[in-house]
C-alpha cells in the first residue's frame, strides 16, 4: 500500500515542475499512482518530464504557464476543466530567487520575485482550488516555502527570504480557509538543496527584465547540498497524515536560525491588559 493510496488514480498538478523540488515532487506523486499535470513556465523541461513519466506508465500532460500571470493561470484552469483533469493534489511550488537585498533591489527584481513567490501562489490557488472543490473525497494543497522564511538573522538574500515568508503566510491562510472542506494543506519549508534556483533568472519573462544567466560558479553552494529526493518520503508522510508543517533542515545554520527566531519571539510575548 502506498502512502497516498486514497489519491491513487487522481490528477496532481505541480507548478515549477520542470526541475528541482517540483520535479522531485512530481516524480514522487507519480510513483504514488497519481496522474500528473506538469506545470512550468518553460516548455522544454516540462515536456521532457512528461515524456519520462509516460515512459514509466504514468498518464501525464504539460501545462506551460507563467504563475505570475493570473489571466494565463485562469485560462489553464479552464482548459483542464474542459478535459476533466481536475487536480486532487495541487502543489504550489514555483519559486524564484534573486541575489538582492530589500533596500537595494531594483523595482523589476522586486516585481519578479514577489510576482512569482507571493502573487503566483495566490493566483495558482485562485485558479485551481475551485476545480478541486468539484471533487469529493480527500484533496490536498501543498505549498513550497523555504527555511529562509523563518531564520533569524534572515538568509543572506533578504528579498528572497522576505518573499518566502509571504509564501508561507499564503499557505497558512489556505490552511485556515480550507479547514472543514476535506482539503488538507502541507507547508513545506526545506533548507538549502541542490537545485537550480540560484539560476532562476534564466527563465525570467521580458516584463521583469528578460532572461539572465548567472555564472556557473555562483551555484557552488547549492551544488554541494543534498538534492530534494531524500526529503520526499517525509513530505508524503505529512500529506498522508492530513497536512501540516514539514521543515527538514539540511544544514545546522538553518536550524540554529529558526531556534534563534523562536526564542526571540517567545521572549517578546507580553500579556497586556489582563
Amino acid at each position: 500500500m502506498t502512502l497516498l493510496e486514497t489519491y491513487r488514480g487522481g490528477w496532481a498538478l505541480v507548478t515549477g515542475a520542470g526541475d528541482g523540488i517540483g520535479r522531485a515532487i512530481a516524480r514522487t506523486l507519480a510513483a504514488q499512482g497519481m496522474k500528473l499535470i506538469v506545470a512550468d513556465i518553460r516548455a522544454e523541461p516540462a515536456e521532457t518530464l512528461v515524456e519520462e513519466l509516460r515512459a514509466n506508465g504514468t498518464e501525464a500532460r504539460t501545462c506551460v504557464v507563467d504563475v505570475s500571470d493570473r489571466t494565463a493561470l485562469m485560462e489553464a484552469a479552464e482548459t483542464l476543466n474542459n478535459v476533466d483533469a481536475l487536480p486532487r493534489i495541487l502543489w504550489i511550488n514555483a519559486g524564484v530567487a534573486a541575489g538582492a537585498s530589500v533596500l537595494e533591489a531594483s523595482q523589476r527584481a522586486v516585481d519578479w520575485v514577489y510576482g512569482v513567490n507571493l502573487f503566483g501562489a495566490i493566483w495558482t490557488a485562485q485558479a485551481f482550488v475551485p476545480l478541486m472543490r468539484k471533487l469529493s473525497g480527500p484533496r490536498h494543497v501543498g505549498v513550497t516555502a523555504s527555511s529562509a522564511a523563518y531564520q533569524s538573522p534572515p538568509a543572506p538574500f533578504t528579498l528572497y527570504a522576505a518573499s518566502k515568508h509571504a509564501t508561507l503566510a499564503i499557505g497558512e491562510a489556505l490552511r485556515s480557509e480550507l479547514a472543514g472542506e476535506d482539503i488538507g494543506v502541507t507547508l513545506f519549508c526545506p533548507g538549502l538543496l541542490n537545485t537550480n534556483i540560484w539560476n532562476a533568472g534564466r527563465a525570467r519573462p521580458d516584463r521583469f527584465g528578460g532572461a539572465r544567466e548567472i555564472p556557473h560558479a555562483a551555484g557552488e553552494r547549492w551544488r554541494e547540498a543534498i538534492g530534494p529526493e531524500p526529503l520526499m518520503t517525509g513530505l508524503m508522510e505529512t500529506v498522508a497524515a492530513g497536512g501540516g508543517y514539514f521543515a527538514p533542515f539540511t544544514e545546522p545554520a538553518s536550524r540554529d536560525g529558526f531556534e534563534t527566531r523562536v526564542a526571540a519571539m517567545r521572549a517578546a510575548i507580553r500579556l497586556v491588559g489582563a
